[in-house]
């Protein structure tokens, strides 16, 4: 408890926003290794649902770094820090009844069953981007592969970085040979099976 502070029971409840955003809000948690396509894929899922006329917010990796957790380096503390802040943020997100799509590396499965832990049951979807660590050293879109392996960067995930692979996430996607627009199609239709969006067809995208 916090002394001195206590928590105000507002009238609008999520389940009123919810319905009127005709969808089920839920988190959509995009982990994986760096260059595996979470960005990619969480961007696509994004316009594939905007397109579809659903309520989605996307926060990324690096994006976020620029503010909330300017404060942050790349510790195994702060990276525990930087995923607690934005499974709070997830969560007052879903309470506004959005779709939240996230794309963090988020190394250590005990932060990401914490995020798990403050949502509703089926709020959290773990999609675990599983793309080879060979595919993404070949990838390596911001230079940091070889940066690592020159030594210029330390305790990098996948390499000399601990990573610990989602035991039972709810969708796994290997993006190598697949386009992101046919990849975000598995995960949108995921939700329309859950009954979480309507069944309103499918969208054109150029990608």
């Amino acid at each position: 408890m916090i002394p001195n502070c206590f928590r105000h029971r507002h009238a609008i409840k999520k389940v009123g926003r919810a319905e009127q955003k005709n969808q089920s809000p839920c988190v959509l948690w995009f982990t994986g290794l760096s260059g595996s396509g979470k960005s990619t894929l969480a961007g696509a899922v994004d316009e594939y649902l905007f397109d579809l006329g659903c309520h989605s917010y996307l926060m990324d990796g690096d994006n976020v770094r620029y503010g909330l957790n300017r404060d942050l380096a790349l510790s195994d503390e702060d990276r525990t820090e930087n995923i607690r802040r934005i499974g709070e943020v997830s969560k007052l997100f879903v309470d506004a009844g959005l779709i939240t799509l996230c794309a963090f590396i988020s190394p250590f499965a005990k932060d990401r069953n914490r995020v798990r832990s403050v949502l509703d049951s089926g709020e959290f979807i773990e999609v675990h981007v599983s793309t080879p660590l060979e595919e993404c050293k070949q990838r390596d879109p911001k230079g940091l592969y070889k940066k690592a392996l020159k030594g210029d960067i330390h305790n990098f995930t996948g390499l000399d970085g601990v990573y610990e692979v989602p035991v039972r996430p709810e969708i796994t996607i290997d993006t190598t040979g697949s386009t992101p627009f046919e990849c975000a199609e598995v995960i949108v239709e995921y939700l329309r099976n859950k009954r979480m969006i309507p069944d309103m067809g499918n969208v054109s995208m150029g990608m």
